[in-house]
């Protein structure tokens, strides 16, 4: 489980091999203790919950970094070690 990002408290992770559970390109992101899958596609939330504040911030670091997102997913799920993104500033 690779950490690609982390900004304002966010961690942001891919797991490798984890193409069954959503059935399309989603990260993780921890935040105090919360954990929340986001679609790369449209940025909503998948599963778990984060701050509501905190995941408008993963939304928008989404949208920005959606083509690097979509390498780094195709990497993953092949069990190849993802690139670190950029954090949102």
């Amino acid at each position: 489980m690779p950490s690609i990002s982390m900004f304002y408290g966010i961690v942001i992770y891919l797991y490798f091999y984890d193409d069954e559970r959503h059935k399309q390109p989603h990260i993780h992101a921890k935040y105090q203790g919360d954990e929340a899958s986001f679609s790369i596609i449209d940025g909503a939330i998948l599963a778990g919950s984060i701050p509501p504040a905190k995941g408008k911030l993963v939304e928008a670091w989404i949208e920005i970094h959606r083509e690097s997102l979509m390498a780094d997913w195709e990497l993953a799920v092949n069990g190849q070690t993802p690139f670190p993104i950029d954090p949102l500033r």
